[in-house]
């Protein structure tokens, strides 16, 4: 049961119009907080729009918002920060708290960007890029605290590479009682076909497909899944256990499994770039993310490098004879225009001080990630995760983009 929506709605114009600025408005100033900023990196896609504007809905946008200052932990030799800073008038700040405070010493701005992406920082045993989203979250949070009040937040992808840091996170925005948003791009990217699983959906099995680096692109498809799945009937009650399989063990694994088998090629069939053959003999390095929710739900995640592209999904649906299933489709060619999509709801975090869908989707991603991660390195193992008891309700309208697909020729 789900229904296929194909064009813009009246709500879908109402949400894009409502917080436009009015002439002569002032508009939020914003702090940017950011690892690295260079060409491509998410610095450059997400702030980069924030200050220059970007396509939403077929439609230019202005920014809603004012970036006013920046801290950058690294400066690249290819570094972007500080011409697009003076292209701007956006002044950069030596630490967190001057750019927070806006050199002065009392909390300036009305909204915090953390973009924790890209940079040179080390990886674990574990291959965990040790971004340190955590630690710079911990400054922002201590200006808050010392200033007795607090401001919408933004945590680019997922919060940490560690369920305790990120935990605590969550737990610090709840305890300061200020609006957090994090995620990924991808659940409010455009999809191929348009797809929204309906409220209450009864959902038996679910596979999500991805291509790129485990850690990195698996986060990814985490939050394609969860967006999808969240509608099921009772909504979200958490994770029950968490594997993930690596090598022959994924084929093995797969065998036994059926529904697995036929999802996953369901999936994949919504990929636009497949290479002919086999799945098994294509990719020589497979894993699959093994995910059993609380409530029964079955689910995995299929890393297809060497067969299938991009992010795709599938799911058994009662009612319907074959899977539902769709393509989060991503504009690459430099332009990615997908993250236009998490640039106006950063926005709309800032402008409207609530936080536009749940930051617990993200929560739960965050520490389903970090379990698999820890069942590669433990060879496979399965991993019982009653810390993952996370509940809560999805909005009730998807938010991905229903609208045009900007020319990637196009100057954002």
């Amino acid at each position: 049961m789900y229904s296929i929506i194909r064009i813009m709605d009246r709500r879908n114009f109402l949400a894009l119009t409502a917080a436009l600025p009015v002439a002569g408005a002032t508009r939020k100033r914003i702090a940017l907080v950011i690892t690295e900023y260079r060409l491509n990196a998410h610095a450059d896609v997400i702030a980069g729009r924030l200050m220059g504007g970007y396509e939403y809905y077929g439609k230019h946008v202005e920014p809603r918002t004012h970036p006013v200052a920046m801290y950058t932990a690294q400066v690249p030799k290819n570094d972007m920060s500080r011409d697009m800073a003076a292209k701007y008038g956006v002044k950069i700040h030596p630490t967190i708290r001057e750019a927070l405070q806006a050199g002065g010493d009392k909390l300036a701005v009305d909204g915090v960007v953390l973009i924790g992406e890209h940079g040179n920082y080390p990886s674990n045993e574990k291959g965990q890029h040790m971004y340190p989203r955590y630690e710079l979250f911990q400054q922002i949070v201590e200006v808050y605290e010392s200033n007795g009040r607090a401001v919408p937040t933004f945590c680019d992808k997922h919060l940490s590479y560690d369920w305790e840091k990120a935990k605590w996170m969550y737990d610090a925005s709840r305890r300061l009682k200020f609006p957090l948003l994090a995620g990924s791009s991808i659940p409010v990217a455009w999809r191929r076909p348009e797809l929204e699983l309906e409220l209450g959906a009864k959902i038996k099995h679910a596979v999500c497909t991805f291509s790129g680096p485990k850690e990195a692109y698996g986060f990814h498809a985490l939050e394609g899944l969860q967006c999808m799945v969240e509608r099921r009937q009772g909504g979200e009650t958490g994770v029950a256990r968490v594997q993930c399989l690596d090598g022959a063990a994924v084929w093995q694994w797969t065998g036994e499994n059926p529904w697995a088998a036929k999802l996953m090629e369901a999936a994949m069939a919504r990929s636009e770039k497949r290479v002919p053959g086999n799945v098994r003999d294509n990719v020589t390095k497979p894993s699959v993310f093994l995910v059993r929710y609380r409530d029964g739900l079955e689910a995995a995640l299929y890393m297809t490098n060497g067969h299938a592209e991009g992010f795709t999904f599938a799911a058994e649906v009662e009612g319907r004879a074959e899977p539902a299933s769709t393509l989060f489709w991503l504009q690459g060619e430099r332009y990615y225009s997908h993250f236009c999509g998490l640039t106006h709801y950063i926005e709309e975090l800032i402008l409207r001080g609530k936080e536009p869908y749940p930051v617990e989707r993200t929560l739960l991603t965050t520490g389903v990630l970090a379990a698999a991660m820890d069942s590669s390195w433990q060879k496979g193992a399965i991993l019982e995760t009653p810390h993952l008891n996370v509940s809560y309700r999805p909005v009730k309208q998807s938010l991905y983009n229903r609208g045009a697909v900007p020319a990637p020729e196009k100057k954002l």
